[in-house]
């Protein structure tokens, strides 16, 4: 109803505004004269208000006024009542000090003086009840204790409650009559309000300063807000004021969240206190413009006044503290024009300095500083440490591969450094799957945040092109540490530089290899593989294709390429063999899987039964016909696809025996009964690429007592209790530890040695670069599963400071020498005869001390180059094979019937540095195309695509990045990894070494010797020997399965020559890769052969070295590192020929001062390699055969009885 008076017109609520009609009817005796009237008071008829239309406003502002300098005399009379108390007792005290000073004692009635140190200490005063209730309320409102937190933040929220009711009552009238009976928010108000009293006066209470304490700001909001209630409810009145006040409150919301553990970074409680006072007094100063524009002056008696709702003020002073002011809207009142005179000054500053740095602060607020939330029925790995555009894509590009069944797990990266433009968009590719946060892994509250605790794994990247691989390995260890600490149970996987900071995890703990924990050595591995290359020319690529996930990538030309690629798609993948295997031994079951299912196995699980006390898990390569296996038995196999190798799983000889279609061998009715009845031995935790994490119980059975046992006559042999040969684990030949200066080679003494069938080591290094670990390169060569005279002697050319540092690591290893030199210097090379060397391998120590990454390999480079290049005389003599060692002691070409593989791998002399066996390993992976000039590489093929990474040429680190995500879905692929190219490194050889950093050298016993029972890697020639017939167009599945059962020898790839699909005669010599070919595939004679060969104890009898000779064309070969018996009568007969021979040979050495006998750790039945260089005429040279055979003598196996 709208009311006029003096022509102003007045909105007043329903509940408060009536006719006129209604106001005489009601009130017959009351007349309003509404020309005296100067404003229209709206009114109530239900209570009694004021009939004469009188503002009561000034009572409620009384009330305030009243309390607050009411109180603040009574506190400022009590302090100076307190103070003149004060000052008169201190007077009265002066005198009493003076007579005391004055008589310092009492003399008493003995004559002796009593002073006031005689006089007993007064009693302790006792706590008044005063102090106790001080205390009490300063408990109850401290925020250190429970109580205190739940009152200050209970007094926050009414505090806001009581805003919310003042917004609500904004839209009325600033002074309206209204029941407090019947008004449901003053009722509530009024009920915050008596909260707000007795919570004043515990503050009050506990206050140690009362005048302090009266002049806070919240005293002044309680002021001017708690009394003026209390006379609403007297005189049934209500006046909205300075309620607004309590929007002051608003800046105690930053401690308020502290309270809560909410706010923890001093960014986040900066940010909230800036937006806290900003607001509050936004709001505050909204409030008195409300209530001065819509009241009016009062010295105008309010006629002046304009109506503004609450929001339309807040509006104004936002556009007055920005100083745009459009002037919609101003102030019209006297009272609100000073104020907002003042207040533009104030919040001018305010907006000026709050709102940039409110905006700098959300602005540098960390993008990805969520917390993870994690997904029902999904796993989630955290992936920290080094995170790069490069790493991280390498990693996502094997973990997300297709060839993986369904990967159903989220990836989280967790690195302290938000992401570069390229690595977030990465990260948007893979939204699906991928998620970021900002934070560290030493930070627990970071660790919360991803969800660490629930996480299947975490996996830490190492940065591999770090100067400082010491300090990396550290902090790969801090973060591991860090981890544990937290939840101890984490699986975590994690990458290493060196080799001997794997010693380090050791100490953590709760680290436990059993449980998952894993290490992957980038050190240790790469010298394994290049170690295996120098066995096996090109097996460092093929097993690097193994375990990384490479798309099929068919080319229709019938070129190289074409059978390169068909082998890169095969991967490595375990899955437990089928109950139909039961039974049946090794070969058996490898030769049924290869014909039938299409898949090669080449291992399985084993644990051991012999000691129960040391029961472990091990991992047999080609165990040999003696293993028979039994239910549950785990098995490696090679398959391009995780779904293929289910057929093993799922295999079923009766209803899968007839199918000649492998892809039709699934999931049949049997093995559906199997699963429903599922027996104690049966896999219990299938893993997700077809393997398991935890096996069953039970293993291949070995049918005999001691499966590792060896030949008597060999054991008595060995088991010499005063000589040391092997170390005290059996795994490794070992000597005893010789001073460095014994093996120097001078550049005259390593010429007049005449060096051949050896590896050369060409390393770059200082007394300031950082170590390779060149241990770990030579403990493949010195396996125990070679004999002594199958060990290849190793020649390291580099910097002397540089090889003293490592040899400490070195000194135990038979037939190591050290010339000291360059690789870039040809005098060396020719010194330690580079043309005759087995395998040249070329290192780099300085890799990371270099701004420019394709500046990393440059010596590398420059040394592969130089050799290359190099032009040796065609007389010299011939080679072998790259990958073999020296020809087996009796082996007499004049007699090729003595063995059933005869073929000797031969080779035309080398005349030019191109076709030196070489294998570079390289820092950038762009850099390999500066390895082959003749290559048309492009730059931006990627590694595994290139020709010399192909050829086995060229080895780089970050092919090690698979190993990651598949020791993830599978760790039991990096022990195999690790089984293969270590030469049989076990958790108990690092333990030792941890402690003492060196082998220790064991006597031969039983157990030792057993361990020396071990397949390993060799390359089999088909240009001769019992597989010749198969090398002219044979297939390889028959190679397979002859070699299989006659042999025990399981063959898994072909080194082929790069242009034999042409057919012509071709000089180029380079080879490349074929990793598993099918069973139809076609042979060629100049293929050679990836085979893993059993260990054989009788090559081991024949002690006899070759020695070249110029009477006879056959003498030519060098010993080869197969190892295979021959028969006694022959080998006695040739042995004395041979020795006549070589006596013959020394004493023309000797006549010619070139004899060298420079393996002073040889066994003393060892023969000196005493070579005879004669140059050879050029129709003998055109007579050698170009290709080579590297084919050994071959023990057949015992007759197997047919158990299919």
């Amino acid at each position: 109803m709208l009311v006029v008076a003096d022509g102003n017109v007045s909105y007043g609520s329903s509940r408060s505004i009536m006719s006129n009609n209604y106001i005489y009817n009601k009130n017959p005796d009351s007349s309003v004269s509404i020309s005296k009237m100067d404003v229209i008071i709206p009114f109530s008829p239900d209570v009694p208000c004021d009939n004469n239309g009188q503002r009561m406003w000034w009572a409620f502002l009384a009330s305030s006024m009243v309390t607050f300098f009411g109180g603040l005399f009574i506190i400022l009379l009590w302090r100076t009542l307190k103070y003149l108390y004060t000052v008169c007792c201190h007077c009265n005290i002066k005198p009493k000090t003076k007579e005391k000073v004055i008589n310092p004692g009492i003399i008493q009635a003995d004559g002796t003086i009593k002073t006031d140190k005689d006089e007993p200490p007064p009693p302790a005063s006792e706590v008044g009840w005063m102090t106790s209730v001080k205390d009490w309320a300063g408990v109850m409102i401290s925020a250190q204790t429970l109580t205190g937190r739940v009152l200050v933040v209970l007094v926050f929220a009414l505090s806001i409650g009581a805003l919310g009711i003042y917004f609500i009552d904004s839209s009325d009238p600033i002074e309206s009559c209204q029941n407090f009976y019947k008004d449901f928010t003053l009722q509530i108000d009024m009920a915050f309000n008596v909260f707000f009293l007795l919570y004043f006066g515990l503050r009050f209470i506990a206050a140690n300063d009362k005048l302090w304490f009266w002049l806070e700001v919240n005293s002044v909001v309680d002021f001017f807000t708690v009394p003026p209630v209390f006379v609403s409810v007297y005189l049934n009145r209500s006046w909205l004021g300075l309620r607004f006040l309590r929007a002051l409150r608003l800046i105690q919301f930053s401690e308020i969240l502290q309270f809560l553990n909410i706010l923890k970074t001093s960014n986040s409680i900066k940010l909230v206190n800036l937006c806290s006072i900003f607001i509050s007094t936004w709001l505050t100063a909204a409030g008195f413009i409300h209530l001065v524009e819509n009241s009016g002056d009062p010295w105008e008696n309010f006629q002046n006044s304009q109506s503004l709702s609450y929001w339309e003020c807040v509006y104004l002073l936002m556009v007055t503290m920005s100083t745009v002011g459009y002037g919609d809207v101003y102030a019209k009142t006297t009272l609100g024009r000073l104020f907002m005179v003042f207040f533009i000054l104030g919040g001018l500053a305010m907006f000026a300095s709050y709102v940039p740095e409110i905006i700098e602060l959300i602005g540098n607020r960390k993008k990805y500083g969520g917390s993870y939330s994690a997904v029902n029925g999904r796993k989630h790995i955290v992936v920290c440490g080094h995170i790069t555009l490069e790493s991280v894509s390498n990693f996502l590009k094997d973990f997300l591969h297709k060839d993986r069944d369904d990967v159903n797990v989220e990836i989280v990266f967790l690195h302290n450094i938000s992401p570069n433009l390229e690595l977030e968009a990465l990260f948007k590719r893979h939204f699906t799957q991928v998620e970021f946060y900002q934070g560290s892994v030493l930070n627990p509250h970071d660790l919360a945040r991803v969800k660490i605790e629930s996480a299947d794994a975490c996996l830490i990247l190492a940065n591999k092109y770090c100067p400082d691989p010491d300090a990396e390995d550290a902090s790969n260890i801090m973060r591991v540490i860090s981890i544990k600490n937290y939840h101890p149970k984490i699986r975590i996987i994690t990458q290493m530089l060196q080799y001997h900071n794997k010693a380090h995890l050791l100490n953590i703990p709760s680290w436990n290899w059993r449980e998952g924990d894993d290490a992957i050595c980038l050190a240790e591995l790469k010298a394994g593989f290049i170690a295996q290359s120098c066995l096996a020319q090109g097996l460092s690529t093929m097993l690097a294709n193994l375990f990384s996930m490479r798309s099929f990538i068919k080319i229709e030309e019938d070129t190289w390429q074409k059978y390169y690629l068909e082998g890169v798609a095969n991967e490595m993948y375990t899955e437990y063999l089928s109950n139909a295997f039961v039974g049946l031994s090794f070969p058996v079951i490898c030769e049924l899987c290869y014909v039938k299912l299409k898949l090669l196995l080449i291992a399985i699980e084993y644990k051991s039964e012999t000691n129960e006390s040391r029961s472990r898990k091990r991992i047999l390569i080609n165990p040999g016909n003696h293993v028979k296996m039994q239910e549950g038995t785990l098995g490696f196999f090679i398959a391009s696809d995780a779904k293929e190798v289910k057929r093993a799983f799922y295999y079923c000889k009766a209803c899968h025996d007839d199918i000649t279609d492998p892809k039709r061998i699934k999931k049949c009715g049997c093995k559906r009964l199997e699963d429903e009845h599922p027996s104690t031995l049966s896999p219990k935790k299938k893993q997700r690429n077809g393997g398991m994490r935890n096996s069953p119980s039970c293993s291949p059975k070995m049918m005999r007592h001691d499966p590792l046992l060896v030949p008597g006559n060999e054991q008595i042999e060995n088991m010499d209790v005063n000589v040391k040969r092997y170390d005290s684990t059996g795994m490794f030949h070992w000597c005893p530890s010789k001073e460095i200066e014994k093996v120097i080679l001078t550049r005259s003494e390593a010429s007049m040695t005449v060096l051949s069938g050896h590896v050369v080591v060409c390393i770059f290094g200082d007394v300031t670069s950082a170590l390779v670990g060149l241990r770990n390169l030579v403990m493949p060569l010195r396996a125990s599963n070679f004999h002594f005279h199958e060990l290849k002697p190793i020649v390291f050319v580099g910097s002397l400071e540089y090889l003293r540092r490592e040899w400490e690591t070195l000194h135990n290893f038979p037939k190591v020498s050290i010339l000291p030199g360059t690789p870039l210097s040809r005098a060396d090379l020719r010194a330690v005869n580079i043309n005759l060397c087995d395998m040249c391998v070329i290192l780099s120590a300085n890799q990371n001390n270099i701004d420019d990454a394709s500046l990393q390999d440059k010596e590398c480079i420059l040394a592969s180059l130089n050799i290359k290049s190099m032009q040796f005389d065609d007389s010299i003599g011939v080679l072998q094979a790259n990958s073999q060692g020296f020809t087996p002691p009796g082996m007499d070409r004049s007699s090729p019937d003595n063995s059933p593989v005869h073929g000797l791998v031969r080779q035309a002399s080398v005349t030019t540095g191109l076709h030196i066996p070489i294998i570079t390993e390289l820092v950038n992976d762009s850099n390999v195309q500066f390895l082959d000039q003749d290559d048309d590489d492009d730059p931006d093929t990627e590694l595994y695509l290139t020709q010399p990474f192909a050829c086995g040429t060229a080895f780089a680190v970050s092919v090690l990045d698979s190993l990651m995500s598949a020791t993830y879905f599978n760790d039991n692929i990096l022990t195999l990894i690790r089984t293969l190219v270590t030469g049989g490194a076990t958790p108990e050889l690092e333990a030792l070494l941890a402690e003492e950093n060196a082998l220790r050298g064991g006597y031969s016993t039983p157990q030792t010797l057993a361990n020396r029972d071990r397949c390993r890697v060799a390359q089999l020639a088909l240009y001769d020997g019992p597989f010749a017939d198969l090398g002219d167009g044979g297939c390889y599945g028959d190679l397979f399965c002859k070699a299989l059962k006659t042999y025990n020898m399981l063959c898994f790839g072909i080194y082929r020559l790069r242009d034999a699909h042409i057919g012509a005669p071709s000089i180029c010599t380079k080879r490349y890769v074929i990793t598993n070919p099918p069973y139809e595939f076609e042979l060629v004679p100049s293929d050679l052969i990836f085979c893993l060969m059993q260990f054989d104890h009788n090559a081991g009898q024949s002690r006899t070295s070759l020695s070249h000779s110029s009477h006879s064309s056959h003498s030519s070969s060098k010993k080869s590192s197969s190892v295979h018996s021959i028969p006694t009568a022959n080998r006695q007969s040739r042995t004395k020929a041979r020795e006549a021979r070589d006596k013959q040979n020394a004493t023309r050495m000797n006549r010619m001062g070139q004899e060298k006998k420079w393996f002073t750790d040889e066994a003393d039945n060892a023969y000196p390699r005493n070579i005879q260089i004669k140059p050879m005429s050029t129709h003998m040279a055109n007579q050698v055969n170009q290709y080579k055979s590297t084919s050994s003598l071959i023990p057949p196996i015992r007759e197997v009885e047919d158990e299919c």
